[in-house]
């Protein structure tokens, strides 16, 4: 069955909002968001797996899916919904024996060879970026740019394509037309912690006007 992703897929991140990762599921839920990636590259071990369990927890009551960012035993512990994994995170036919059938499972990758050789994997969806430049990861990939996207659109066959990098208000129409079936955003819905939900629900809706 091909997974179904809504258009916006925001992804928690402390550095960028100040927030625990339960108060931006909260937040961004109130925005309209319904899958969420919870990313954490820095706080110790114990304590991301208290804020994954709070943060999975509230995301039942709240009937919002929560991917787990590189960790597929924090996902298996938490419940979570899936696991979303990087070129040099524990493999995808690794994390499908761990999480089960019913888990979803992203993967991450930087160009259309990567993208291609993803195709073969037990995967729910594939993650190309960045697409822009962006200021949200230090450790960045070389730019892919709309025309990288369509690239990997025209090759991807059905399986879903989560865009990431640089998307902002101004340019999300320009990337769902190139090809992505969702986009990942961060920065521009965290930056100001006090207007998460507005932004959430003002980027839902840009979205869905198509204009």
């Amino acid at each position: 069955m091909i997974l179904e992703l809504p258009k916006i897929y925001p992804i928690t991140d402390i550095g960028f909002s100040g927030l625990s990762h339960a108060e931006q599921v909260e937040r961004l839920a109130a925005g309209g968001a319904t899958f969420i990636q919870m990313r954490e590259k820095n706080l110790p071990p114990a304590e991301f797996f208290g804020q994954a369990l709070t943060a999975v927890q509230l995301a039942r009551q709240l009937s919002v899916r929560i991917i787990i960012n590189d960790r597929a035993d924090v996902a298996l512990a938490t419940k979570a919904d899936g696991v979303h994994l990087g070129q040099d995170d524990l493999s995808a036919e690794a994390a499908r024996r761990i999480l089960g059938n019913d888990a979803i499972i992203g993967y991450s990758t930087h160009n259309l060879d990567q993208a291609e050789r993803a195709l073969s994997l037990p995967i729910d969806y594939l993650a190309i970026g960045p697409i822009f430049a962006t200021t949200s990861k230090k450790d960045t990939e070389p730019v892919v740019g709309l025309d990288g996207l369509r690239s990997v659109a025209r090759t991807a066959n059905s399986l879903p394509i989560v865009a990431i990098g640089g998307i902002t208000f101004e340019n999300v129409h320009a990337v769902i037309e190139a090809g992505a079936t969702s986009v990942a955003v961060i920065s521009a819905l965290l930056v100001e912690k006090d207007s998460i939900t507005q932004r959430t629900r003002h980027l839902i809706e840009h979205v869905a006007r198509g204009n």
